[in-house]
């Protein structure tokens, strides 16, 4: 039978919370700090969420820890997943997105995440996920090269292939149909996780998933030290806010955490922190010919190889 030490992955999973919040904290210029809300999950589990809104630096940047967990899955999250019907669930990770203030550092977004099921007499059905994603308003080649640079660095000791693909599935998740148009620059994601899906025993597995969380704030904490004192203008505020209602598109459509958290009861304030505290739409909106605007559709925006 699978050893499976589901603390193990829970102690980490608090740690990663921990380390990221703190190193973004010592970014923040205006002294607001990160708020902890903890809760309790009515049908089993809770976590913690932590969000900072209204800096000098990170309009809102929102890190949360769940873990939850039940005597089975609603029929929407086993439809596509018959194996799991008439099994226990535990689900944990955590999840965040930065909202920067300047229009010149990117947004960005991290999850890390566990699941496993299980059923007396058989063996567990269990998988990680996780990935990166960068979301630049006024791009620079350089931030893109050393993100990528970073997160194949994640992949490397786990096989030449790992980050080519899922890099691919990256630019290929984060991609808003109804707007023919990646969200970003990508980064990595992965899901379903397992021994079946990649050859890789549990042990293995746990030590991607650690990789991808640990890199993160490594490829993003020297992009805001960068740009985050960076002059811009009021034009340049309009786009990002503009830009932003593509992230809100994305994940109350697309995105498979947000759709999951809801569907089984999950939290709403904490699914939802995602959601930056300003955006704006506009109605058929197109960049001037040659702008700095234009160019991140030209030259950012779409799949593309950075290193």
């Amino acid at each position: 039978m699978l050893n499976i030490d589901i603390d193990a992955v829970k102690h980490y999973l608090l740690a990663l919370q921990d380390d990221i919040c703190q190193q973004l904290a010592q970014e923040e210029t205006s002294g607001q700090a990160f708020q902890q809300d903890s809760w309790q999950r009515e049908q089993g589990g809770g976590g913690r969420s932590r969000v900072l809104e209204g800096g000098q630096v990170f309009e809102k940047a929102g890190v949360n820890f769940s873990h939850v967990f039940g005597d089975g899955l609603p029929k929407s999250a086993t439809a596509h997943r018959p194996e799991l019907e008439g099994r226990s669930f535990q689900a944990m990770g955590v999840s965040l997105v930065i909202h920067p203030r300047n229009p010149m550092v990117p947004t960005s977004h991290a999850n890390v995440r566990f699941f496993i099921a299980e059923k007396e007499g058989a063996e567990p059905v269990w998988w990680f996920g996780g990935g990166f994603d960068l979301t630049p308003y006024y791009g620079n080649k350089e931030d893109c090269t050393h993100w990528h640079q970073t997160a194949k660095a994640a992949c490397d000791a786990f096989g030449d292939d790992v980050y080519p693909r899922y890099k691919k599935w990256c630019d290929e998740y984060f991609y808003l149909k109804h707007r023919d148009e990646t969200r970003g620059v990508g980064g990595l994601f992965f899901d379903d996780l397992n021994s079946d899906s990649s050859g890789w025993d549990y042990d293995t597995c746990f030590a991607f998933m650690r990789s991808v969380g640990d890199a993160y704030i490594r490829a993003y904490r020297p992009i805001v030290q960068k740009r985050a004192a960076l002059p811009h203008t009021e034009q340049q505020r309009e786009f990002q806010l503009y830009r932003r209602g593509r992230y809100v598109e994305f994940n109350l459509v697309y995105d498979r955490g947000t759709l999951f958290g809801l569907q089984t009861g999950g939290r709403t304030e904490s699914i939802l922190m995602s959601l930056p505290s300003l955006v704006s739409w506009k109605y058929n909106w197109q960049p001037q010919a040659g702008s700095q605007e234009e160019t991140l559709y030209t030259d950012f925006l779409g799949a593309r190889d950075w290193i």
